[in-house]
């Protein structure tokens, strides 16, 4: 999609400069456990096998799209800057092309938007977006769980807590991005007793969606984050009560506080 020409905005923005060994979401060290070394990536080898190239590909791919994911949340990548695969790619230590491909995946998921001969820009999103999201996730999630709420017995709920804690952990440091992925994980979990897949994937999507940063937004507040983790511990207690309208109630304030 772009040429390699990182001059202008795309050179000064696209990737902030290191600080000492401080991780950042560019540093392929911090953000991508496991990093091939640059040669493995481009396929080379020094054994007498064919190295099995596509795997190691969509391995490194799969691992640029968490860290650009995790960027995108903790706002180091800013809606409405311009931000080009081959000065990320620089950062990362790998060629342009799986930084590119996990660009491409984050444009279909609606994160960025392909900008011709210059790479990608963050969407810049607006507050009736969040509440629209909000309102879809809350019209699938609450029924399915005030059904669960039914159903479940309390030992299933309780084996969620850690899940729960792990949130309220994130939220304590005020680990923005950690909070983030707990969150996903915390709502996937609960979703899963429903034992439906596609609905796993939409409201996991939908979910993803709701965390990217507002345009000219501040971040969410610690107290916020502390706030909303709370809520997930008092969920876990409405479910095991079987309390169906403070689940209705939790789950709907839980959506709509997000966007504050």
């Amino acid at each position: 999609m772009e040429h390699g020409d990182t001059r202008g905005r795309t050179t000064d923005r696209s990737a902030p400069a290191s600080h000492g060994d401080a991780q950042s979401p560019y540093d392929a060290t911090a953000r991508v456990p496991g990093q091939a070394r640059a040669h493995d990536v481009r396929g080379e080898h020094t054994h007498g096998e064919p190295a099995p190239r596509t795997v190691r590909r969509h391995s490194v791919r799969g691992q640029i799209l968490q860290a650009l994911r995790t960027a995108l949340v903790g706002g180091e990548l800013r809606p409405g800057e311009v931000y080009s695969a081959p000065v990320l790619a620089e950062r990362f230590g790998v060629s342009a092309t799986p930084v590119r491909e996990a660009m491409q995946q984050l444009a279909t998921e609606g994160a960025v938007e392909v900008v011709l001969n210059r790479g990608f820009r963050v969407v810049e999103r607006t507050p009736r977006e969040l509440a629209e999201l909000a309102e879809v996730r809350a019209l699938i999630e609450v029924p399915v769980m005030l059904r669960l709420a039914r159903t479940v017995p309390a030992a299933r709920w309780a084996e969620l807590r850690p899940l729960a804690e792990a949130t309220a952990t994130a939220a304590a440091r005020g680990d923005r991005a950690h909070y983030a992925e707990a969150d996903r994980a915390f709502h996937r979990a609960v979703l899963s007793l429903a034992g439906n897949e596609q609905l796993l994937h939409i409201a996991d999507d939908l979910h993803r969606r709701s965390q990217w940063p507002l345009v000219s937004a501040p971040a969410t507040s610690h107290g916020r984050l502390v706030a909303d983790a709370a809520e997930h511990t008092a969920l876990l207690d409405a479910l095991v009560a079987q309390d169906l309208p403070v689940v209705s109630s939790l789950v709907r304030e839980h959506f709509t506080g997000a966007q504050d």
